[in-house]
């Protein structure tokens, strides 16, 4: 039997999209599922793949969320508009006066009221660097899933060195949050992951009954995210994602200040910034299991 369509979405426009989430319910009882793309406008990857997937795919147990993190983002092609949206799902407390004053404030409390119903979710992104490779991120209770999706890494300790993410909120209410990393956004090999992995994280989840094969991985502790100190921050050299630094190399200047790795790492996310309090990089090391 088809899934049940709850509301209706053409996925050739976002304005559908702009303030209700489509939902698929299969014909048996099963857990809830959330599923989002283009929480930064930029990263088309997992949009794309809902145009493909979606006219078509078929729930056969419990109930499937499907929806844009940040619509306004999406059709001006930005990675937001006001404030980052993958950061606005702190306490407001740790949040300013003009984040909370921004759209994407406004859509971080819209998309909870969904993230609320779930019991996982799955959150579609890509990055800018040409050279990276998909990855996961997510926390120990998720090992259960991320083994069955088609990702040879996974990347854990975000929820200490830099909250405030979907995944962040999901974990911190009690349920399971995922980010999938689909690889270079500029690369339609991208897509085809998000696509991949949409259909792996639903048959893991249950949602569609058909048997799965865990994958071989390797992991890497997150341990360290570098906030510039001043409104000038240039890197040393281009650095690859999980590119490995040496202990006492250095990454960058910060104004007239060396940065240094205080031990042997791997780097994320790094880059030249100009504004004191952007996140420069993170630091993380290998270890031989999530659990």
């Amino acid at each position: 039997m088809p899934s049940r369509f709850i509301k209706s979405l053409y996925f050739d426009t976002l304005k559908v999209m702009k303030e209700e989430f489509t939902q698929l319910i299969g014909e048996k009882e099963g857990p809830t599922s959330i599923i989002l793309a283009g929480v930064h406008g930029d990263e088309k990857c997992g949009v794309e793949a809902f145009k493909k997937l979606l006219p078509n795919l078929q729930i056969e147990k419990g109930r499937v969320w499907f929806g844009y993190g940040n619509p306004r983002a999406i059709e001006e092609n930005k990675r937001f508009t006001e404030a980052n949206l993958n950061r606005m799902f702190k306490g407001d407390e740790e949040l300013s006066k003009k984040d909370k004053n921004s759209y994407e404030y406004k859509r971080a409390q819209f998309l909870k009221k969904y993230l609320n119903k779930s019991d996982m979710l799955l959150d579609i992104h890509a990055t800018s660097n040409p050279n990276s490779k998909p990855f996961i991120i997510c926390e120990t209770n998720a090992k259960g899933i991320v083994e069955y999706l088609p990702v040879n890494l996974i990347v854990y300790g975000f929820n200490q060195v830099e909250p405030g993410g979907t995944d962040y909120y999901m974990n911190s209410i009690g349920r399971i949050g995922i980010c999938l990393e689909c690889g270079y956004s500029g690369n339609t090999q991208s897509t085809k992951k998000a696509e991949e992995s949409i259909l792996a994280f639903l048959q893991a989840r249950g949602h569609i009954e058909k048997k799965v094969e865990a994958y071989e991985q390797s992991y890497i502790r997150m341990y360290s995210l570098y906030l510039t100190k001043t409104n000038n921050f240039t890197l040393s050299k281009p650095f690859d994602d999980f590119e490995e630094v040496q202990e006492n190399e250095v990454i960058g200047i910060d104004g007239e200040k060396e940065v240094r790795a205080k031990k042997r790492s791997v780097i994320l996310f790094a880059k030249d910034r100009e504004q004191s309090g952007d996140e420069a990089f993170l630091l993380g090391e290998q270890i031989n299991s999530i659990a």
